[in-house]
């Protein structure tokens, strides 16, 4: 039996992840698997679906984040996939196109659009994981740990997350100068949502979009810690020998 996995793209699909799973449950054949953070990753559901015999996989990309994620990625990731494997290979082929919303109707125009689009199958000749310019790492001046644990995402921490990207973009910060990641549970999540700056050693509390853009202009731009909003840092002194 042929199998379709809607694929979350962005960060922002692990936090919706329950939403996700009742739209796969509107098809019998649908599964889900993410690109990032969330699992199982698509490889690891390839690897299943694969192993189970199936022969053909349909996979329909979705990016809930204001910013799309390249649906090449899709190709890309599967390809690699098919490429490693060493035992039967399915059928991949991508779907034309990218779910932007909770939609089963949508869903299901993507597969049947799926199976009359040659061009998405997948052929493993695609392009690599590696590029000349994913090679080096980036010269930024800080590093902004924002935290998408289960407390923080809880209390908007995607909302605080597109926010600062906002402001960044706004005040013509790119991944040179702020390079941003978002992460696993930062651990004083009293205070979510979080943000950390590096290698200041700075900790933020309740940040949200006002928050982002006061940080963004006093200290990322400024070079001043917004103060009201930074959490104090506990330091474990060395017991002596």
């Amino acid at each position: 039996m042929s199998a379709v996995v809607l694929v979350g793209m962005s960060v922002r699909e692990d936090a919706t992840r329950d939403e996700l799973a009742a739209l796969a449950a509107t098809r019998d054949d649908c599964t889900l698997a993410f690109l990032q953070l969330g699992e199982p990753s698509l490889p690891a559901e390839l690897t299943r679906l694969a192993g189970q015999g199936c022969p053909r996989i349909v996979l329909v990309g979705v990016c809930l984040a204001p910013r799309a994620i390249a649906r090449s990625w899709l190709r890309r990731v599967a390809a690699h996939w098919k490429r490693e494997r060493t035992g039967p290979v399915p059928e991949l082929v991508v779907a034309p196109g990218i779910l932007r919303a909770i939609d089963p109707g949508r869903l299901d125009a993507l597969v049947v659009a799926a199976a009359a689009s040659p061009s998405g199958r997948v052929s493993g000749t695609e392009a690599s994981l590696e590029s000349p310019g994913w090679e080096d790492v980036p010269g930024h001046r800080h590093h902004v740990l924002v935290c998408r644990g289960p407390r923080c995402t809880a209390r908007g921490s995607d909302e605080t997350a597109a926010a600062l990207g906002s402001a960044l973009g706004e005040a013509g910060l790119g991944d040179d100068d702020v390079l941003v990641a978002q992460t696993g549970c930062l651990f004083p999540c009293n205070h979510a949502p979080l943000v950390v700056v590096h290698p200041d050693d700075v900790w933020y509390g309740r940040v949200g979009p006002e928050a982002c853009r006061d940080i963004v202009e006093h200290h990322l731009l400024g070079g001043r810690p917004v103060q009201d909003r930074r959490l104090a840092r506990s330091v474990r002194s060395e017991e002596e020998p």
